[in-house]
């Protein structure tokens, strides 16, 4: 088995106070207060380090086989999301008490940038599962419903997190499901659209009106198992990201009891505010993983392909066009790991999260697509799997937040800063 074979993120509590000791001593330059040292932006700790060679592995040896298979299928293999849950890759910052890794929101981030490198697909299932579904009971949940679903999201059961409409989708709050009191129940009507993870899933976070008047104050947010009543009314046949589940739901007098009311009644606009700013993070580190897995399959392609008697990838034009995609990939790994960074301090990190998710679903297409080029014809083909890393690109500029939402919040903060 994998999983005995690598370093499983339940066998070590997570430690996030202890950073790895430098090889070398940097220069007396080097700024320091007492006992503090800055440290560069790709500086982890051992445990998220061994956390990155754990998921790099998974990824290769249990991902990599079946991802043509799953994109042509347009289905995830069940093997795959057994295996996320037993590497301990479905409850990465939840608390060991509830069966989870107990590690760091960078260490989340890791894993969804290497499981990207492998497959887009399955890094959005394990990211939407962790940076949304986790974080909202984790953060909003009551102690008994943490104790009660997290270590069912953790150890078996899939999420997923319900929020667009038909009708509302960068205007979220638009949305038009409703919740009706029928006494220790509430009644949810109405219908969600693009929901990821919805086929598979077992357990739903649904946001629903129960009080229209109020406006986006009446928005409130429900757990619901597919059991009570949950219906797929359609899978989307998409452009890339196939193997991830993408549906319509309908809910035809859902009864959901008044307890799995999460955070309190009209508090579900809050919830999906901070929490999709932590959402597009992990978007990010998706679009970085993506970007730099096809920039590893094409490179290489590129220095064993001849032509005029040189590799093409040492004529000055090809070594421009690969120096210029390297320093993009840089400056999305460094948005992306600055914005988790603050995360995770507890500082500000909205702005950055929107420049992070912005400028990597634009690296992410610019660079996959001129991966396809660097390959030529062999680019072009299934076979290599280059030109599915461009398909799953695209959607980086649309989920979680457009890339006019991006830019949209962070002139408002631009325009904070300037017209005081």
């Amino acid at each position: 088995m994998f999983r005995a074979a690598s370093w499983s993120l339940r066998a070590t509590k997570y430690c996030p106070k202890r950073l790895v000791e430098p090889a070398r001593m940097f220069s007396v330059s080097a700024i320091r207060t007492e006992g503090f040292r800055l440290n560069s932006l790709d500086t982890f700790t051992e445990e998220e380090n061994m956390f990155r060679d754990s998921v790099k592995r998974f990824a290769v040896d249990v991902v990599g086989p079946k991802v043509r298979e799953m994109d042509e299928k347009e289905s995830m293999d069940p093997t795959i999301i057994q295996g996320l849950f037993e590497q301990g890759l479905m409850g990465i910052e939840t608390s060991s008490e509830h069966g989870g890794a107990e590690a760091s929101f960078v260490s989340a981030i890791i894993a969804i940038e290497e499981l990207a490198k492998i497959d887009p697909s399955v890094s959005v299932m394990c990211d939407v599962h962790n940076t949304l579904v986790n974080t909202i009971l984790r953060k909003f949940g009551t102690k008994e419903q943490q104790g009660k679903w997290l270590p069912l999201l953790s150890e078996s059961k899939l999420g997923s997190f319900c929020l667009s409409e038909p009708a509302s989708g960068s205007d979220a709050f638009a949305l038009q499901t409703r919740a009706k009191k029928d006494g220790d129940h509430w009644v949810i009507n109405g219908s969600k659209m693009w929901i990821t993870n919805s086929y598979e899933a077992e357990i739903f976070l649904i946001f629903a009106n129960v009080d229209p008047s109020k406006g986006y104050k009446g928005i409130t947010c429900f757990i619901a198992t597919k059991d009570m009543g949950v219906q797929i009314a359609k899978k989307e046949e998409k452009l890339g990201i196939r193997a991830s589940s993408t549906c319509t739901l309908n809910f035809d007098d859902l009864r959901i009891p008044a307890e799995n009311i999460i955070g309190g009644e009209g508090k579900g606009y809050k919830l999906a505010i901070e929490i999709l700013n932590e959402g597009r993070i992990g978007i990010a580190a998706q679009m970085l993983g993506l970007a730099q897995g096809a920039f590893d399959k094409a490179v290489p392609y590129t220095y064993q392909r001849t032509q005029f008697g040189q590799p093409i990838g040492t004529f000055q034009g090809m070594q421009f066009q690969i120096a210029e995609a390297a320093v993009e990939l840089e400056t999305a790994r460094l948005l992306t790991y600055n914005a988790a960074r603050r995360k995770e301090e507890g500082r500000s990190f909205t702005k950055e999260a929107a420049m992070a998710k912005y400028w990597a679903s634009q690296v992410a297409q610019h660079v996959s697509g001129s991966a396809i080029e660097w390959c030529g014809g062999v680019g072009f083909t299934r076979e290599t799997g280059i030109e599915k890393f461009w398909r799953d690109s695209k959607i980086g500029a649309i989920y979680e937040g457009t890339s006019n939402i991006q830019l949209q919040t962070i002139a408002k903060f631009i325009q904070q800063e300037y017209s005081r």
